[in-house]
């Protein structure tokens, strides 16, 4: 091909890509390429904004024995363009154009441009497309984590049947021991406002069932011996000894 058969398909390019390819030279070109993304790709904020146009401009240049030697193709962002979620020029550029390699060797010996181009877009388009659902599950299995690792804190310890038993045993423990308590604070409680021996003549009418069920087996013996000695002591001081 010619340069007139290349100037022929830069006429084809203007009729396909109307106001979006410029040249540079007669054998140099500049194409943008519009991308179209799926809804929820692009950030909210970004997508309502009209004046947020995501391109990236294709530089094209064709040696003198094109189609069938490779055009030289370069990457970039039109001037004072938007940053493209997903998508750094800088370090992707390689790959995208790598990628259009099997695109030219298929298409040598024919105008290609057309299909590089489209091919190109697509490129882009699948690979910020790829990496925002990617940052999308890993947003969401964050956030899962969070809520697994929140939800573990209300979590109790696994009841087993030997925690039971030993919860039951030590629970049964403690509250007789805080009615043990309770009973020795009313019957002492009962001995300051009576005395112990009004106490002792009460209790000496109670069964040992009462006795037991009122915490008082086996009390009032230390005291019955503390009491007569002090019995004893009072008569012996009222006895005249001659």
């Amino acid at each position: 091909m010619g340069r007139e058969e290349q100037r022929e398909e830069r006429d084809v390019l203007e009729s396909i890509f109307p106001g979006e390819i410029s040249d540079i030279s007669e054998t140099e070109w500049r194409v943008t390429i519009r991308l179209e993304l799926p809804d929820g790709v692009i950030p909210s904020a970004e997508e309502d904004n009209d004046d947020t146009q995501l391109t990236v401009m294709l530089r094209v240049s064709l040696p003198e024995k094109y189609p069938e030697s490779a055009p030289d193709l370069d990457l970039a962002l039109p001037p004072n363009a938007p940053r493209i979620p997903h998508l750094d020029i800088s370090s992707d550029k390689a790959l995208l154009l790598q990628d259009l390699d099997p695109t030219v060797e298929e298409n040598l010996g024919m105008a290609m441009i057309f299909t590089l181009v489209s091919t190109l877009k697509e490129s882009i388009e699948n690979l910020i497309t790829d990496r925002a659902q990617r940052g999308e599950r890993e947003r969401e299995e964050e956030m899962l984590k969070a809520e697994e690792e929140e939800n573990r804190k209300f979590e109790g310890e696994k009841v087993t049947a030997e925690r039971f038993l030993a919860w039951r045993e030590a629970f049964r423990k403690e509250m007789q021991e805080a009615e043990d308590k309770r009973k020795e604070a009313e019957r002492a409680e009962t001995v300051k406002r009576l005395g112990a021996k009004a106490v002792r003549d009460e209790e000496k009418k109670l069964t040992g069932k009462e006795l037991w069920l009122r915490g008082l087996a086996g009390k009032g013996e230390d005291e019955d011996d503390d009491d007569d000695v002090d019995g004893l002591s009072q008569s012996m001081d009222k006895t005249d000894v001659k």
